[in-house]
């Protein structure tokens, strides 16, 4: 089976990292996942900068990709303006981030869930009408940092009206990493079937990550977020910021490949692309493959 792996380091494994590095060396890491074979590749968030300031310059990022045949280039938005600037840039890829619960929604976005589901129908529209891909992810839909635990039943409820808007993607994701396998293919489960590509978006916050993206495969979905390097955070939801963060894109590639299935990715270069951020980043990170190094395991 085929998996496609979207890399968000650029965009959800620097934004809370304490040291911010430069829009040109944002857009050197895109590059460098591109020549690792990674077809899409989250590059920046079009958001206020006051708010999220690792993610300044998103323009100037997008502008400096070399651009590399057969990979797309997303960027994540919060509004409507966001959106515009998305476009504007040049992205071939928007991302909208959905909040699943009210209090989440106020605190990242300053919107509710009903505004934030109009918007969605609206963006979707634009994009088709842009010529660019839509993406539609639901974040905290596996539990939210101030409401606790999410009904499944709402997430499903939700999945299923952003679905009639027919965006090319829904991603289930889970912010604050709290998700466990079975929730996993209660929700993947729950949306396969709808005629929209499933994806889903795991944090490694209490080590239930990797186990997340086998079952979120095994129930149906065909698209997993990762992070190089396993950086990321989200800055608005506490107990999660500052701890292990996505799961990295490396190690996700090991164990894919392991279990005989198709990336299309060059697991050595993705090795040394996370080499190379920690470097960049002065410190190491929370992945494990590109401390251990590759092995050739028995596909079962």
């Amino acid at each position: 089976m085929h998996v496609e792996i979207v890399d968000v380091g650029p965009r959800d494994g620097l934004q809370n990292e304490e040291k911010a590095l430069s829009p040109e060396t944002r857009a050197e890491l895109c590059d460098k996942l591109a020549g690792a074979s990674v077809t899409r590749v989250e590059a920046v968030s079009f958001v206020n900068p006051k708010r999220v300031p690792r993610m300044a310059g998103a323009e100037e990022v997008v502008s400096s990709i070399k651009r590399r045949p057969g990979t797309s280039y997303a960027g994540l938005v919060l509004n409507e303006k966001g959106y515009e600037r998305a476009i504007e840039s040049g992205v071939d890829e928007v991302r909208y981030a959905f909040p699943v619960t009210e209090t989440f929604a106020k605190r990242n976005q300053n919107t509710t869930v009903q505004d934030a589901t109009d918007l969605a129908g609206r963006l979707v529209e634009r994009a088709r009408l842009d010529g660019v891909r839509v993406s539609i992810t639901l974040i905290v839909a596996f539990g939210c940092p101030f409401e606790g635990r999410v009904d499944p039943k709402t997430v499903l409820n939700l999945a299923r009206r952003l679905g009639e808007a027919r965006p090319d993607e829904i991603v289930l994701a889970d912010t604050i990493g709290v998700g466990v396998p079975s929730q996993v293919k209660e929700l993947v489960g729950g949306v396969f079937g709808s005629g929209v590509t499933i994806g889903c978006h795991f944090h490694n916050t209490r080590n239930t990550g990797f186990a997340n993206s086998v079952a979120a495969i095994e129930a149906g979905a065909t698209v997993l977020d990762a992070a190089v390097g396993g950086t990321g955070g989200c800055p608005f939801a506490p107990q999660a910021a500052k701890k292990v963060g996505n799961v990295a894109t490396e190690d996700l590639v090991y164990l894919l490949h392991g279990m005989g299935h198709e990336t299309g990715m060059d697991l050595e270069a993705l090795i040394e692309v996370a080499v190379w951020l920690a470097e960049q980043l002065g410190k190491e990170l929370p992945g494990q493959v590109y401390k251990a190094g590759n092995f050739e395991p028995v596909a079962g």
